[in-house]
């Protein structure tokens, strides 16, 4: 779906972190196709410049803008840069985060049958990979890109929290505490920064079979395993979500005139994974 003629973000400059990604970088395209000047970041030069050239291949305005989202010193290298190319970041996706095995567990349940990883199994230095890769990436980057935009009076952030921040989900206890950590942030940030014309909302996307994961969730034979099959059970409109269900949530809120007035919520783009009990 293009969404060209529909949201006009010819005066916006985008900073997009882990936008080499699969959700990321989609929606860095769908800024450009709207007329935003996207910086992509990740700390893969190469990966940044595949998916700028892919934009400015379409006719798009982009820039790799590589950094270790982790490292406040790469992201300042990083923001003076963009000034330099496009002018001061206005819109901030901060979409840097994941999880690692090595902060997950095997186990569901304390009393599931002793084998396998356990809870007490994850490593401090586990969690905390998984606590920067999330919280610490986006702390750094709201230090860095709001500076500005509160001298200026106005910026807009779209952090990416998860369903995991909504409903802790079995075997990622850290990533679902860092995401939790998320939504909170973004209510705290969109509080302080109110004053100075700066917004600040998160979008938490419910479960996205892409290519990268699809191996974890389908068989050999291309059935769902138990658990892609419990998550399915637990979506209402049964299905997973595709990248394209994420933009018009996005583009909305990155719309001063549409949600000029909308600050400090996460938004859940689930198919009602939050909304539903079970039963």
């Amino acid at each position: 779906m293009s969404y060209k003629n529909r949201f006009d973000l010819s005066g916006e400059v985008a900073a997009v972190t882990g936008g080499s990604g699969v959700l990321m970088s989609g929606m860095a395209e769908t800024l450009a196709d709207c007329g935003a000047r996207v910086a992509i970041i990740s700390r893969n030069a190469d990966s940044c410049e595949r998916v700028a050239s892919r934009i400015r291949s379409k006719g798009g305005n982009a820039i790799a803008a590589p950094a270790d989202c982790t490292d406040k010193a790469s992201v300042e290298n990083c923001a003076r840069l963009i000034a330099k190319e496009y002018g001061k970041v206005t819109l901030l996706i901060n979409g840097a985060g994941g999880n690692s095995p090595l902060a997950t567990t095997e186990r569901e349940f304390a009393a599931d049958a002793a084998s396998g990883k356990s809870f007490f199994d994850i490593s401090a230095e586990g969690a905390d990979f998984v606590f920067d890769l999330n919280m610490r990436t986006a702390f750094i980057c709201a230090q860095v890109f709001c500076k500005d935009m509160a001298a200026a009076g106005y910026g807009n952030v779209i952090n990416i929290s998860s369903m995991g921040a909504f409903l802790p989900l079995t075997k990622t206890p850290v990533y679902c505490a860092a995401k939790a950590g998320i939504s909170n942030f973004t209510r705290w940030l969109a509080v302080h920064f109110a004053p100075v014309g700066v917004r600040v909302n998160a979008i938490a996307p419910g479960f996205f079979a892409a290519e990268q994961n699809k191996a974890l969730l389908y068989g050999e034979d291309g059935q769902p395993t138990p658990r892609t099959a419990k998550i399915l059970a637990h979506t209402p409109v049964g299905r997973f979500g595709e990248p394209e269900d994420l933009y018009g949530t996005l583009l909305w809120l990155a719309d001063k005139e549409l949600s000029g007035f909308v600050t400090g919520v996460t938004i859940a783009v689930d198919g009602g994974f939050s909304a539903y009990g079970g039963v």
